[in-house]
């Protein structure tokens, strides 16, 4: 059996609403809040009794989920929110934007900072990397038409 599609990515917050605010101001629509604990869920994860808010947040074009996670128990016991691009293991999102420069302007409101510069690469994007709320790299790309 073949892969069908990702379902989504995970990304783990200590600040549930402003995650969900940062993202929602980049474009994301939020699908539903919720608590997941019990039995079940420590058995998936491997995590034991586990307790964890999530908020699952929609792309616009209803293709790809962000879940947004905030566990009250057990604690967190790793925070890799400010390792540099080059760093192993699962390190950025990176989204589609209509206007880069316009979506930079908006995200800056909600703490968005500019990781290096923007770029262009050939006449195909432009491309930069943001701190989102906490620290989280966030990868953002516009494709060019042929006229710019």
């Amino acid at each position: 059996m073949a892969l069908k599609r990702m379902d989504n990515v995970g990304i783990v917050v200590e600040d549930l609403g402003a995650a969900i605010d940062f993202f929602q101001e980049l474009g994301l629509e939020l699908e539903g809040r919720a608590m997941i604990e019990g039995e079940w869920a420590g058995r998936v994860t491997g995590l034991g009794d586990q307790c964890v808010e999530i908020a699952m947040m929609r792309t616009p074009d209803g293709h790809s989920r962000l879940e947004l996670s905030r566990f009250l128990r057990p604690e967190v016991v790793a925070d890799h929110r400010n390792a540099e691009v080059n760093a192993l293991g699962y390190l950025r999102v990176m989204f589609a934007v209509d206007d880069l420069d316009e979506t930079l302007q908006r995200l800056s409101t909600r703490g968005a900072r500019l990781v290096g510069d923007v770029v262009q690469y050939k006449d195909a994007y432009r491309l930069c990397y943001i701190r989102g709320p906490e620290g989280i790299l966030i990868g953002l790309a516009q494709e060019l038409s042929p006229s710019e």
